[in-house]
């Protein structure tokens, strides 16, 4: 039986003459009937709410074939599929969530995999390090620039075929790793390691916001960024012992191995998660069903339940037509040229226009940055001061991934405690609430920075600076998730573009430090280079403050930003899409009948990721 909801608000879209055509005309002139003088198609919306119709009946012309009984009525069809992903269970939706992580934690896992077996690669290309670290950089751009290419896909076709593709992707560059025996080769096979992980740790996020509501994200939200730092430190951790004991191509046969197994794992267990395509999906199985039944002469349904509006209650007399349904995303959809432009330009321009987007991402591009960096620094700082060989090197990035289990637990707990009092339950209500620990929790980045380099002394035991190591990653993974957490709340339907544009930063940023870490720490000397970087880390520090205190302020001026179009409320970044005429195509294009009160559009329609 089909699932019966609550009425949807959005009903007829009106008639299509062509649709009319091709969906009845034909059929009903095999069955010999003359439906040009009949009732045309009519399309509605359809959402996971919407009562389908139950009743069907056939056309005056129709009746004898209808009621024919050597034809057999086609069969319903199932429409389990299609359930909303919120409604899943806690089961599934927990399963989804650790599949989706434990790709993100191998895509991050093959960031910092690369920096381990250095000294013997160095010396096979007979290479120093500034040009050995161009391997990080090409990994870092591919990761930072696919996702703007990826998204718009990803609206089309759903998260699971993006999903599928980049992990077969990230196993075959892992694969040439592994087989190269050139540098440029290695350049080539690691660019699109970056391309095909991007997806898992940037689109994971959008998978999380698929299948929880916003009341209970917050867990879910920390696990998956959890997952992304926590594999930056296994990487290292796992291949450092690799490096020592085997030969190096080994490093990247096991991530080839596991990229193997956990694609595999998403094609036979992840399910589509993006409403919108499920509903289309929905859609386009419903109406083949209704064209099987108008071949055999049932060609009007009963859309009773469908006609009523909040001020015209719902009826008890029936009422047929011969409908379709259409789903509101498919409707307003850029071309596939427009949602690219889309994707490469609405990040750019938040970042160059609101002060929010810019000085977040500054703030977490340069956490980003320095977490990169470690791939280089701390096998340098430990092999020179430590005596440490590899393997041990490796070892130390275990404090990387237990400063993230930290992190992580706090952030999971913290908010549950805070709501606990009457001021925690007040500051949870507006987006500044996200960013009263990141106050604190962040300043443990300069902490540990300066704590790292002045204590990396021969004389100074090793577990010092480990867990100056630790501390610093607990402060990264609070600027992480904050800036997550705060542009998401902030930008609504535009958050996507926001996080792209931070992304983009963060990973570009990241890219680059790791060409100059070496000279830095050589130059300025381990307690120098730290000191600068901790300095940096202490000035950056302030912007949550500032949101804290302006936050507010600050986004009541965004609402009542211009008049451009929009009129009140309208922000510069949707002028920018009014511009490019998605929503005046929208509305050109579909014919609303009076019982439309609104049309929500949501992130999906405005926004290109």
């Amino acid at each position: 039986m089909p699932q019966q909801g609550a009425p949807s608000s959005l009903t007829s879209l009106g008639n299509d003459s062509s649709s009319s055509q091709k969906y009845g005309d034909p059929k009903c002139e095999v069955l010999g009937n003359l439906f040009s003088g009949e009732k045309p198609i009519i399309y509605h919306y359809l959402d996971f709410e919407t009562p389908l119709p139950t009743r069907s009946r056939p056309s005056k012309h129709n009746e004898a074939t209808a009621f024919n009984d050597e034809i057999p009525l086609p069969a319903y069809p199932n429409l389990v599929p299609f359930i909303s992903p919120f409604s899943w269970s806690s089961t599934r939706k927990t399963f989804i969530l650790t599949l989706s992580c434990a790709v993100t934690m191998l895509a991050a896992y093959t960031a910092g995999a690369y920096s381990m077996p250095a000294g013997e690669l160095r010396q096979k290309w007979h290479m120093g390090a500034v040009t050995f670290n161009t391997g990080i950089t090409t990994w870092a751009v591919g990761f930072g620039v696919a996702p703007m290419f990826l998204a718009p896909l990803s609206e089309i076709n759903g998260r699971r075929p993006v999903f599928v593709v980049s992990g077969c992707l990230m196993t075959i560059a892992l694969l040439g790793c592994a087989l190269t025996d050139s540098f440029a080769g290695m350049l080539i096979a690691r660019f699109f390691t970056g391309v095909g992980s991007s997806t898992f740790a940037t689109m994971v996020g959008g998978v999380v916001s698929d299948i929880y509501h916003t009341p209970d994200r917050n867990t879910p939200m920390a696990i998956y960024s959890g997952a992304a730092l926590f594999g930056t430190g296994l990487g290292p951790l796992i291949s450092g012992f690799i490096a020592e004991y085997a030969l190096w191509r080994w490093v990247f046969y096991v991530q080839a191995l596991l990229g193997g197994i956990l694609t595999t794992a998403v094609i036979i267990f992840f399910k589509e998660t993006r409403g919108s395509v499920i509903l289309s999906r929905k859609a386009r199985a419903l109406n083949a069903y209704y064209e099987e039944m108008e071949t055999v002469g049932h060609c009007e349904w009963d859309i009773g339940p469908l006609s009523h509006t909040f001020e015209t209650p719902q009826s008890t007399e029936p009422k047929y037509e011969r409908i379709r349904w259409k789903v509101v995303a498919d409707e307003n959809r850029a071309s596939i040229s427009r949602m690219l432009y889309l994707s490469l330009t609405t990040p750019f321009y938040l970042l160059l226009t609101e002060p929010v987007v810019f000085f977040f991402s500054l703030w977490v591009a340069f956490a980003w940055a320095i977490l990169y960096m470690s791939f280089d620094s701390i096998p340098l700082v430990f092999t020179t001061s430590h005596g440490f060989n590899i393997s041990q090197v490796g070892a130390v990035f275990a404090a990387v991934s237990i400063g993230t289990l930290i992190g992580t637990v706090l952030s999971i707990y913290q908010e549950k405690l805070a709501k606990l009092t009457e001021w925690g339950r007040m500051i949870a209500k507006s987006p500044e609430g996200r960013l009263y620990f990141a106050c604190i929790e962040s300043a443990l980045l300069p902490i540990g920075l300066f704590w790292f380099g002045w204590t990396t002394f021969p004389s100074m035991p090793a577990i010092v600076p480990i867990l100056a190591v630790g501390c610093a990653q607990i402060g990264i993974f609070s600027i992480y998730l904050a800036v997550f957490n705060y542009l998401a709340d902030v930008y609504h339907r535009y958050a996507s573009s926001a996080l792209a544009a931070q992304s983009f930063c963060r990973n570009i940023l990241g890219a680059v430090f790791p060409l100059f870490s070496e000279a830095l720490f050589r130059n300025l000397g381990f307690p120098g280079a730290s000191s600068l970087l901790g300095g940096i880390s202490t000035i950056l520090t302030a912007v949550p403050f500032v949101l804290v205190l302006f936050g507010p302020r600050i986004r009541a001026r965004r609402r009542a930003d211009g008049r451009w179009g929009g009129g009140p409320g309208t922000t510069k970044i949707e002028k920018f899409h009014l511009r490019g005429g998605i929503r005046s195509r929208f509305l050109k294009d579909v014919k609303i009948t009076p019982t439309v009160e609104r049309i929500e559009l949501s992130r999906s329609q405005l926004d290109p990721f």
